[in-house]
């Protein structure tokens, strides 16, 4: 499903016009990535929380080059389903 298959089914459900439909959920994936830019969780109760996940610095290496290299800590953004919507997925 994409973001345009997403507009088009509230826009349906609810009777609103798709202009207005694709601001509000603009807007929404704009807030959510400013809080987690800003290093803070989302949480969606009933639907799950949208995470950042620090990763620990690890020793990788090149194989091509038969190199070694340090990937340093770094963080990742991370999407956790609710317990109710996980146990409705088949």
């Amino acid at each position: 499903m994409t973001k345009a298959d997403i507009v088009n089914e509230i826009a349906k459900s609810t009777g609103v016009e798709k202009v207005q439909v694709q601001a509000i959920v603009e807007a929404f994936m704009d807030s959510v990535k400013d809080a987690m830019i800003k290093g803070e969780n989302v949480y969606l109760r009933g639907f799950g929380s949208f995470i950042i996940k620090k990763r620990a610095e690890k020793v990788a290496r090149n194989i091509s080059k038969n190199t070694t290299i340090t990937i340093p800590e770094h963080n990742i953004p991370a999407f956790k389903p609710a317990k109710s919507f996980a146990g409705e997925v088949k």
